[in-house]
């Protein structure tokens, strides 16, 4: 009994609580929140199910887990440059990781509105939110001027993440514009003349360039608001 209590007390120290994430961030990308079980975790990294318990309480604290570690790794870059620079930094490595994870921005969507006092949502503030400091703003407006560019990102993100999806799923993207843009040309002119005037532009927009442009926006706006107070 003395023996297998230390065998199993080597495998449980063994396995770490990185690694554990490490493995979940696999199985989440290979196969979605669903194919996220404790059983795949288990298979995939040659253990029992205890000595992932002992690091892990349930799949909730995983998912936690395996998203703070991604956003933290987005968030790690070293920017360079003007406070508004570094925000658009930080802000295309968040949307480079929503990109690559797709199981990203629905878990950042949950930990915004469930756990927003979790470890997820005070670091991207933080992150941000010391930027928008740094651009001199007056204090009052920090909340509101970083609340408007988290929501930014992470929502144009997103929307990206599931454009390419569906790509991925056999869509082609410059097809999908193309007809969108045509939709919108049958239209109601009378109607509509707000989307006759841009379906050109829906059909040739880089997206990358449309995610930078509203950052731009809103950083504008902001700097406008501290210049005239």
């Amino acid at each position: 009994m003395a023996t297998r209590t230390r065998r199993s007390q080597r495998r449980t120290d063994a396995l770490t609580r990185e690694r554990i994430v490490e493995a979940a961030v696999e199985l989440l990308d290979s196969a979605g929140d669903g194919g996220l079980t404790f059983k795949t975790l288990t298979e995939r990294l040659k253990t029992g199910p205890g000595a992932i318990y002992w690091h892990v309480a349930n799949k909730d604290e995983l998912l936690e887990a395996a998203t703070d570690g991604v956003v933290a790794a987005a968030l790690a870059v070293e920017p360079d440059g003007t406070p508004r620079d570094e925000i658009r930094a930080l802000a295309f490595s968040l949307f480079d990781a929503i990109d690559e994870h797709p199981w990203l921005g629905t878990q950042l969507a949950m930990q915004f509105s469930r756990n927003p006092w979790g470890t997820v949502v005070p670091r991207i503030f933080e992150s941000i939110g010391r930027r928008v400091r740094g651009l001199g703003l007056p204090e009052s407006s920090w909340f509101i001027a970083t609340s408007a560019l988290v929501h930014y990102i992470l929502g144009a993100a997103g929307q990206n993440a599931a454009n390419a999806r569906s790509a991925g799923r056999g869509v082609n993207r410059a097809e999908f514009l193309d007809a969108t843009s045509k939709a919108w040309e049958r239209l109601s002119r009378e109607d509509y003349p707000f989307l006759h005037a841009i379906a050109d532009q829906v059909r040739e927009h880089d997206d990358r360039e449309q995610f930078v442009a509203g950052i731009d926006f809103i950083l504008a706006g902001v700097i406008t608001d501290r210049s005239a107070t």
